[in-house]
């Protein structure tokens, strides 16, 4: 099954069955097997560290933070916050290792399409210059938003007018952005939609196999320019999020595939002398399944160096996955498995420069309640022990934590659900994942 029309949120609409908290897309159905497997196994992890108190720039009703290290190593974060009149402000700070800077507003409005699943992000460029996206609506439909993107050039005191990233016009499906630095430039994919526009058929790719969501990636130049629009892979999952990173042969951008059989594999696709390669899969994990599990990759590179980091079920079992790259990403080493036995997925990667890397995903550990955790994976196989970083909840409004590493520290930063609802940050030596 894929996503229902009550399951999302716009800032200041709701649907008529759906109360103030985060929206929601409807779960992935999984067999009887794998729930009871999920709701029993519990493994026992190192105990939470305690964390190290820093400034938390965010107020009441926070939401949604994303990371992203700038060349000097200070750390953005971006996130959503309440705003007067049933508005929201989409939100940028910097963190230097000692404090924050002042929370800068990107942009204020009620247009925002807000999702848990489908957040904003921020992208250091050279010198002092962010990009921010965000998902604007675009029509009346549910599934009607375009992507967004805006540049500041003194490091978030003001911003251009938010430009388009696709040339694509059309009130349909644009969303689940990845950006990445290519010095001044900046590259975005994002999953686009622009298919279900062709059709006469309502509804979404799940239901009607003629709607087909695909993804597109663009650059900007240091003016804030748009380039050519590529489609790098025409037929891919609906609503898992994508990832890229830079490799020392160019991007690398990691997503959720979706083949005819409906096999929802994980894939990469590169650009190599400034073409984009055929996509490719970094294993075959062969998990079929007719819906979108709304668990996306998450790639990180550091020279030749990549690391892929995933969630699948395939065979009814849920496990979290970890694979190296010694070239680029052009092939992949045996996957290793990272989770503690009751992963709910949503993964962040780190790659480390001693060629190891930090893997984060929420684990289940009874009902609603989880664990926010972290381990150390090598290429070889070795793993370290697993760290709770923080109790959370398994509930889609705790959304995706995320972490960074800038020099010897990891911060950390997720959303603790309620009402108001509250972004926590952490921040540990990454000595302490051994």
């Amino acid at each position: 099954m894929g996503r229902s029309r009550s399951d999302v949120r716009s800032a200041g609409l709701y649907s008529d069955e759906e109360p103030p908290p985060l929206s929601k897309f409807v779960p992935m159905r999984l067999s009887t097997t794998l729930v009871a497997v999920v709701g029993a196994v519990v493994l026992a992890a190192a105990a939470p560290p305690a964390v190290a108190q820093i400034p938390n720039p965010t107020a009441p009703g926070a939401t949604e933070p994303n990371l992203s290290v700038a060349p000097n190593g200070d750390v953005y974060m971006s996130w959503l916050e309440p705003a007067p009149d049933s508005a929201f402000a989409l939100k940028v700070a910097a963190f230097n290792g000692r404090a924050w800077s002042p929370a800068r507003t990107v942009r204020t409005g009620r247009d925002f399409f807000i999702n848990w699943a489908d957040f904003p992000s921020v992208q250091v460029l050279n010198g002092n210059r962010l990009a921010v996206h965000w998902l604007q609506r675009a029509g009346k439909g549910t599934y009607a938003y375009h992507v967004k993107i805006a540049f500041s050039n003194d490091a978030g005191v003001t911003w251009t007018p938010g430009v388009t990233a696709h040339t694509d016009t059309s009130a349909s499906e644009h969303g689940f952005v990845a950006m990445w630095r290519e010095g001044d430039r900046l590259g975005a994919a994002w999953l686009d939609g622009r298919k279900f526009a062709k059709t006469d058929t309502p509804g979404h790719g799940d239901h009607n196999p003629a709607n087909e969501m695909m993804v597109a990636s663009t650059t900007f130049d240091a003016r804030g320019r748009r380039g050519a629009e590529v489609v790098l892979d025409g037929r891919v999952c609906d609503c898992c999020q994508n990832s890229a990173a830079v490799t020392a042969k160019g991007p690398i951008v990691a997503y959720r595939d979706r083949s005819p059989d409906e096999i929802r594999d994980i894939h990469v696709v590169r650009r190599v002398n400034g073409r984009w390669l055929e996509g490719q899969p970094v294993h075959r994990d062969n998990w079929k399944i007719a819906a979108c599990p709304v668990n996306g990759p998450n790639v990180a590179a550091e020279g030749e160096r990549v690391v892929v980091a995933w969630f699948t079920a395939a065979n009814d079992s849920a496990r979290v996955k970890v694979a190296f790259s010694r070239n680029s990403g052009e092939s992949f080493g045996a996957p290793v498995r990272v989770d503690n036995g009751a992963p709910a997925g949503r993964v962040d990667t780190e790659q480390l420069r001693d060629g190891s890397a930090l893997v984060s995903w929420i684990e289940r550990v009874g009902g609603d309640t989880a664990a926010v955790r972290v381990r150390r994976v090598w290429p070889n196989g070795r793993t370290g022990a697993p760290v709770t970083i923080a109790r959370s909840s398994a509930a889609r409004a705790s959304g995706f934590p995320r972490m960074a590493v800038s020099g010897d520290h990891v911060l950390f930063a997720w959303t603790v659900p309620g009402r108001p609802s509250a972004i926590r940050l952490a921040r540990r030596p990454v000595s302490d994942f051994k």
